[in-house]
């Protein structure tokens, strides 16, 4: 009995000390962050033991428990109308809002979910909800895209399948078919969604035979770029839950089929150093130092190797792919791009990917509204239901659809 007493408050302390990380004092809901973060960890290292026994990819298995988990959650959706649907091929999943009798159209949001590009599903109930919330507050039709996840495909299958999903939809017969004015449609994601988002609406740009285009594009903390895992963001939260640094450099070797191996090198810019040829020509386009405000930069300095390693984009050339990295896209395709709205959180790493992104944008003329929230953390607009029920998802959910309201 002794004995017992002893061990209960060591393995307290222990679960303490596995639980407990210093934050920001301005992060909302600290406690249940450390818990979310927690538990995110704990799967995490359960599934890359099963990985390392090789009895499945560490990813399939993450995938898996995510989605049994989410069974046990039920939403409601009496009033909308919820169907599945292929689009040329591509999965998605329609939320179509009761017809009212004052209006012949409505508008619509293509969204396309997070989840670093091998996680989640539009049929999950963190995305079916928001989609849910997003056909009633806005009375719109929302299109959820279903692409394909790593590891089954890699870059770049999910731009392919965004991007395939989206035109077909975008064909007059098949807006007419849902009711959509096409005058008045959003392209939507979130994290690696948004870079997905962002990806279709440059290409979307550059399609002269396209009928119809849409009128905004809302990125959502977007990833955009894999040229520099040193901006003050990344260094700032190089640790920070949900996403730190390391857990993103390697959702982006997965999505470009790279190495582990590579993990170090990646971090430290020794892809993009000044020797290595192939990025010069970007170097200019991600130049924090001028893209980002005061605010942003902090004390802060650029991470640029004198001399790294070439073979890298030469293995791997999405690196400096424009469909993987759209913050790399050159100045006249961005003028092309339609109105924006970029939401970003302080204690993300991604924070300075999209607010480069909106500082290049107004540089080419684009009106981009910045919507930056000091409070928040990666991901946190999809944690909006028990027990991942976040007052910062609430918050950022509803600047998000108020701006989609006022502007769609």
């Amino acid at each position: 009995m002794r004995a017992a007493w002893l061990l209960l408050p060591a393995l307290a302390a222990l679960a303490a000390y596995y639980v407990y990380l210093p934050l920001p004092g301005a992060v909302s809901d600290p406690w249940k962050l450390m818990l979310l973060d927690a538990t995110f960890r704990a799967v995490q290292q359960t599934c890359h033991l099963i990985h390392y026994l090789r009895l499945s990819h560490h990813l399939i298995v993450l995938n898996y428990l995510i989605c049994t988990f989410d069974k046990l959650k039920s939403v409601s959706s009496e009033d909308i109308k919820i169907t599945d649907a292929v689009f040329d091929g591509v999965e998605v999943r329609v939320f179509e809002p009761p017809a009212r009798g004052d209006e012949s159209l409505k508008r619509s949001v293509v969204y396309i979910h997070g989840g670093g590009w091998a996680l989640a599903s539009a049929r999950t109930s963190l995305y079916n909800n928001l989609c849910r919330i997003m056909a009633e507050s806005l009375n719109a039709v929302v299109v959820s895209v279903e692409y394909r996840l790593v590891p089954k495909v890699c870059f770049p299958e999910q731009y392919h399948d965004a991007l395939r999903a989206t035109k077909h939809f975008l064909q007059p017969d098949v807006l007419a078919e849902y009711s959509v004015d096409p005058s008045r449609i959003a392209i939507s994601g979130d994290s690696a969604g948004g870079n997905l988002a962002a990806a279709v609406c440059q290409q979307l740009s550059k399609d002269e035979d396209l009928a119809v285009r849409p009128k905004l594009q809302a990125l959502i903390y977007p990833v955009l770029q894999a040229f520099d895992f040193n901006t003050p963001s990344y260094q700032q939260n190089m640790n920070m839950p949900v996403l730190p640094r390391y857990v993103m450099v390697n959702y982006w070797i997965d999505y470009i089929n790279g190495n582990y191996n590579l993990a170090h090198e990646l971090l430290v810019n020794n892809h993009t150093a000044l020797n290595v040829g192939q990025a010069l020509s970007f170097r200019a386009r991600l130049n924090w130092t001028s893209l980002l405000p005061p605010s942003f930069q902090k004390n802060y300095k650029p991470v640029v190797q004198a001399t790294g390693t070439a073979a890298i984009v030469e293995r791997l050339p999405a690196l400096l792919d424009v469909r993987a990295t759209p913050l790399l896209a050159d100045d006249a395709t961005l003028a092309r791009q339609p109105r924006t709205y970029v939401l970003t959180c302080e204690n993300d790493v991604l924070r300075d990917d999209g607010a480069m992104y909106a500082s290049r944008l107004q540089r080419a003329g684009v009106p981009v509204t910045l919507d930056h929230f000091h409070d928040c953390f990666h991901g946190c607009m999809i944690f909006t239901v028990w027990p991942t029920d976040f007052s910062a998802g609430v918050h950022t959910r509803n600047s998000y659809i108020k701006w989609l309201d006022e502007n769609l």
